[in-house]
């Protein structure tokens, strides 16, 4: 079970770095990106994950030392958790980007590369994202309808 929640994890976040990436000027992809819910499929399998281990999780986050959380992580199970834990914030980390980028008008050609780093390396994408988006101011707001 717990492979299979693996596998699932990122094929479950790909399909919205895709939109991001590949059609991020598709009214479509706004529509579904402007949801912070996007993240939900992979928070089920992150608490499908811990919440049957939440007795040796909660004493190893609460009070973390190295070993502890090596010992928490070497595992199949820890392996996973963590996986899933790293795409959905790194998902809603890319999320809150593309939409900032999108307020400021920031190309999708310089932000396809940041949102792959963010894929891969996700503190590193948000480093570049923040690096990169003082270089564009937010456009003003449109008048409501």
């Amino acid at each position: 079970m717990t492979e299979v929640l693996f596998t699932l994890t990122f094929a479950v976040a790909a399909p919205f770095w895709a939109l991001m990436i590949l059609a991020p000027k598709w009214s479509v992809t706004a529509r579904i990106i402007a949801s912070p819910l996007i993240v939900i499929p992979g928070l089920v399998i992150y608490a499908l994950l811990v919440l049957p281990a939440l007795g040796e999780v909660l004493p190893a986050v609460a009070s973390p030392t190295l070993d502890g959380v090596r010992d928490l992580l070497g595992g199949a199970d820890g392996a996973a958790a963590g996986w899933a834990h790293m795409i959905v914030f790194d998902l809603f980390v890319g999320r809150w980007a593309w939409l900032d980028s999108r307020e400021r008008g920031v190309p999708s050609l310089v932000m396809a590369p940041v949102l792959v780093l963010t894929i891969l390396l996700g503190p590193l994408g948000l480093a570049a994202y923040l690096a990169i988006r003082g270089r564009w101011t937010p456009r003003p707001a449109g008048p409501e309808s």
